[in-house]
């Protein structure tokens, strides 16, 4: 779900979706404790 709404808002500018998706990370990261949230920020990092 991450992955979808930073996908529409590079594509929109919406910037309610970009809320959502911080939303979404700060409940992901309550849920599965904060060092899982940032292994899955790393591995999500682009490599250019």
């Amino acid at each position: 779900m991450l992955d979808f709404s930073w996908k529409v808002f590079s594509m929109t500018g919406n910037l309610d979706t970009y809320l959502l998706m911080k939303e979404l990370e700060r409940d992901f990261g309550e849920q599965f404790g904060q060092d899982d949230m940032e292994e899955t920020e790393t591995l999500d990092a682009p490599t250019h």
